[in-house]
C-alpha cells in the first residue's frame, strides 16, 4: 500500500505502523517533493510504501512520526469475493459530502475513481481542500483513480506541463505494471484485473498507452483474474446530449475497442457525464454478448450540475439512464457471478435504483477467444 499525505514544511517521509492501535512494530521510509503553479507553491508531498502486509487486515499508522494523528487501513482480500465503490467526477459540494457519507456506510474494500476528483480548474488550494474532504474515507481504503479533462491544467505558455498537480499527488502504482506513465496502469486485486486508461493522454496505435495496454491484455491470466475491469474518463458510449463527438470518446473508442474486446473485458466504468447510465454488452455500436458492459458513473457531486438531457429516442444499447447524484458498488463474488447496484442521493438518503447480476466472459463457452 501506497501511503501520500502533505505536510506544510519539512517533515520525514516516514510511515510506521503495525496491526494494534499505537503499536508500531514496523516502519517504512520513501520520498517527498512539492511543485510550484504560477504563484502556489504546495507543501512537502510525502509518498511512502508499506508492506509486505497480510490482505483482509486492518493496520494502524501514523505519518512523519506525528503522534497527535493516527489512521488505520484495512487492506483487500486475497481472493473473492471483494467489493467495489465507483464513483466519478467527485467534487466539493454538498452532493459530493452526501455521496461520500453514504460511501462510508457500504463496507467497501477498494474505491475506483475514473477521473475528475477535485475540479481544482487551476486554483491550487482546492486540491488541498479535496484531500481534506477525501481523508477520513481515503487514509482507509485503497483509492484507485485516472485522470479526466479537469485534472489536466494546462496553460499555454504560462503553465505549459499537464497533469503538474495530479501527478504530484494522486501517485499510482503505474511502474509496477510495465507503463511508463501515471496516467495508465494496471493492477490485480483478488480475482479481477483492473485496467486505468488516460483518456487525455495519447492513445493512437503508434502511442505508448496503446502499445502498453496491448502488453498488459495479453499477460492476463484468467485463470487468476477471472475478471476484467476498465475505467476510462470519457464514454465510449452515451445517450445524452452532454460530450457527445468528442475526440477523447471517439477517437479512443475507434482505436482501442477491439483490444478490450479481444481480450474479453466484463465491464467499462467512464464518468465526464454528470449522470448515470448502464449500456448492456456491447460492441461496435452493437448489442454483443461477448462484449463488456458500459456503465457511465460521472454523478459524484460535481459543481456543474447534472447533465440532464437525454437523446430521444433510447438507443436499443442504453438499459437504465437517470440523471441524480449518487455511486456505484461492485461486488464481485467468485469467478463467475457478480452484482452491480446504482445508489442514487435521493433527499440525501442512498436509494438503490439500478441492480444488475453479471456473469464473467470468461465463464461464457461462446466467449473463448
Amino acid at each position: 500500500m501506497r501511503i501520500s499525505w502533505i505536510t506544510q514544511s519539512s517533515a520525514p517521509s516516514v510511515v510506521e505502523y503495525g496491526t494494534s492501535a499505537g503499536a508500531y512494530t514496523e516502519s517504512a521510509t520513501g520520498t517527498s517533493s512539492s511543485y510550484r503553479y504560477l504563484v502556489y507553491k504546495s507543501g512537502q508531498i510525502h509518498h511512502v510504501v508499506i508492506g509486505p502486509l497480510d490482505p483482509n487486515t486492518a493496520y494502524y499508522y501514523r505519518c512523519s512520526s506525528d503522534s497527535t494523528r493516527q489512521f488505520s487501513l484495512k487492506t483487500p482480500p486475497a481472493h473473492l469475493p471483494i467489493k467495489f465503490t465507483v464513483v466519478g467526477d467527485l467534487g466539493q459540494t454538498g452532493w459530493t459530502n452526501s455521496t461520500l457519507q453514504h460511501i462510508a456506510q457500504s463496507n467497501y474494500d477498494m474505491l475506483l475513481l475514473p477521473g475528475d476528483l477535485a475540479y481544482a480548474d487551476f486554483v491550487q488550494p482546492l486540491w488541498d481542500s479535496f484531500g481534506r474532504l477525501v481523508e477520513p474515507l481515503a487514509s482507509q481504503r485503497p483509492w484507485m483513480v485516472t485522470q479526466g479533462n479537469h485534472e489536466v491544467e494546462k496553460i499555454p505558455i504560462i503553465h505549459s506541463t499537464p497533469f503538474t498537480a495530479y501527478n504530484a499527488r494522486w501517485r499510482m502504482p503505474f511502474e509496477e505494471s510495465g507503463s511508463t506513465s501515471n496516467l495508465y496502469y494496471s493492477f490485480d486485486v483478488a480475482g479481477v484485473h483492473i485496467i486505468m486508461l488516460g483518456s487525455y493522454t495519447d492513445f493512437d496505435p503508434d502511442s505508448d498507452q496503446f502499445k502498453w495496454l496491448q502488453g498488459d491484455l495479453g499477460n492476463i491470466d484468467r485463470g487468476k483474474t477471472p475478471w476484467i475491469v476498465a475505467l476510462i474518463h470519457a464514454p465510449w458510449y452515451n445517450t445524452n446530449t452532454d460530450h457527445q463527438g468528442e475526440p477523447e470518446s471517439d477517437l479512443m473508442k475507434q482505436h482501442m475497442e477491439v483490444l478490450l474486446y479481444k481480450a474479453r473485458v466484463d465491464i467499462v466504468f467512464a464518468g465526464h457525464v454528470h449522470a448515470y447510465e448502464r449500456f448492456t454488452r456491447v460492441y461496435n455500436g452493437q448489442a454483443d454478448n461477448c462484449g463488456p458492459i458500459h456503465i457511465t458513473i460521472g454523478d459524484g457531486g460535481n459543481r456543474e450540475g447534472l447533465a440532464k438531457r437525454y437523446m430521444n429516442p433510447i438507443a436499443g444499447i442504453s438499459v437504465f439512464r437517470e440523471a441524480s447524484f449518487g455511486h456505484g458498488q461492485l461486488e464481485v463474488v467468485n469467478a463467475t457471478d457478480a452484482v452491480w447496484t446504482w445508489h442514487r442521493n435521493d433527499d440525501d438518503v442512498s436509494v438503490v435504483s439500478d441492480t444488475v447480476w453479471l456473469r464473467s466472459l470468461s465463464s461464457n463457452p461462446a466467449c473463448k477467444s
